[in-house]
C-alpha cells in the first residue's frame, strides 16, 4: 500500500498553497483535487482584490497559477475524490473513488464550504454573470448599479449594507415577514436609505441575456408576481461546510465547521489538520484561506518532525 507523508484534500487556496509550502518542506505532499478542482474560486469571473495581481484575473486563471507554483515545487497534485477517511488509527488509511487505498502519515483538509443557493435554473445559468454568494468577492462590479441581496440574517443585512456602499439601489428580498437579524444590523438596514426591504417575496426566477443578469421576478405574499431590474443576484443564505468525509471522526461546530485549536490548524484528531473554509464560517476570503493553508502545512512539518 503507497504511504505518503502529507496528504491535501481539496484543491482551493488553502489547499494549494498548503501544497507549495509542505512541497517547499520536502514533505512530497499529495494533493486530491475533489469533486470541484480549483475550488469555489473557478465559478468566479474577476478577482480584483487578491494581492499580486495589480489588474485583476480570472478566478479560473489564477487557481491553474496556484495549480502550476504547486506543480513545480514537486507537489503530486492527483485527479479522484477521498471517499472514506479513517481516522482511529495513525497512519491513517485513506480511500480514493471507493477503490484505490492509500496511507497518511498527516492530512490537511481543505475541502471547503459551498454557498446554499435557492435551487434556480436561472440561478445556475448566471453562475458568475451576475449571480454570487460574495458580496464582498464581486460587488465591487456594481458600483452604482442596483443589485438585489437574497436573506434575512446577519449575513444578508451586512452584505446589503456593505453593497449600499458601491450601489445605487439595494433590494433586500426576504421570505418571511421580518428579519432575523440582530437588533443592530436591522438598525443599519433600515437607517440605509437606498436599501428597499421587500419582505414575504420569493424569487421566482432571475432573467437575464447573453451579457448576464437583467433582472428578477419576484413573487409577493399574495401571489402577485412582478420584475425589478437588477444587474447583480447576491445570495446570502447561508454556507454548507464540506465535512460529511470526516463527521464523526473530528470535532465539529453546531454549523458543521472543523473546530481548530486557536491560533493553529490543529483539529481533534493528532496529525490531522484544517484549513480554508472548511473551518472558516466568518470570513470566506481567499486570501484568508491561502494563509491558513500556509499555516496548516507549518504545523504539519512541525508535527511530523516531533514524531521521528
Amino acid at each position: 500500500m503507497e504511504r505518503i507523508k502529507v496528504l491535501i484534500i481539496g484543491s482551493g487556496p488553502a489547499g494549494f498553497t498548503a501544497a507549495i509550502y509542505a512541497a517547499r518542506a520536502a514533505l512530497n505532499p499529495v494533493l486530491y483535487e475533489g469533486i470541484e478542482p480549483g475550488g469555489q474560486l473557478t465559478t468566479t469571473t474577476e478577482i480584483e482584490n487578491f494581492p499580486g495581481y495589480p489588474e485583476g484575473i480570472r478566478g479560473t486563471e489564477m487557481m491553474n497559477d496556484l495549480r502550476a507554483q504547486a506543480l513545480r515545487l514537486g507537489a503530486d497534485v492527483r485527479t479522484g475524490i477521498i471517499t472514506n477517511i479513517e481516522t482511529s488509527e495513525r497512519p491513517f488509511k485513506v480511500t480514493i473513488d471507493n477503490e484505490k487505498e492509500i496511507e497518511a502519515e498527516a492530512v490537511i483538509i481543505c475541502t471547503g464550504a459551498s454557498a446554499k443557493y435557492l435551487g434556480l435554473e436561472s440561478e445556475l445559468k448566471f453562475r458568475g454573470m451576475g449571480v454570487s454568494a460574495c458580496a464582498t468577492c464581486d460587488g465591487f462590479f456594481y458600483r452604482k448599479q442596483d443589485v438585489a441581496v437574497v436573506g434575512g440574517g446577519d449575513t444578508a443585512c451586512e452584505e446589503a449594507t456593505y453593497l449600499a456602499s458601491l450601489c445605487r439601489q439595494v433590494y433586500l428580498i426576504v421570505r418571511k415577514p421580518f428579519l432575523r437579524a440582530s437588533k443592530a444590523m436591522q438598525e443599519r438596514v433600515f437607517n440605509t436609505p437606498n436599501i428597499k426591504v421587500l419582505f414575504e417575496h420569493n424569487t421566482v426566477e432571475v432573467l437575464g441575456d447573453m451579457d448576464g443578469v437583467t433582472g428578477a421576478r419576484l413573487r409577493k405574499g399574495d401571489g402577485e408576481e412582478y420584475d425589478i431590474e437588477i444587474s447583480g443576484f447576491f445570495l446570502a443564505i447561508g454556507h454548507h461546510p464540506n465535512t460529511e468525509l470526516v463527521k464523526g471522526k473530528v470535532e465539529l461546530d453546531e454549523q458543521g465547521y472543523i473546530v481548530v485549536e486557536p491560533g493553529t490548524s490543529k483539529t481533534s484528531v493528532e496529525g490531522i489538520f484544517a484549513a480554508g473554509d472548511v473551518r472558516d464560517p466568518h470570513y470566506r476570503q481567499a486570501i484568508v484561506a491561502a494563509g491558513s493553508g500556509c499555516i496548516a502545512a507549518l504545523d504539519a512539518e512541525r508535527w511530523l518532525a516531533s514524531q521521528r
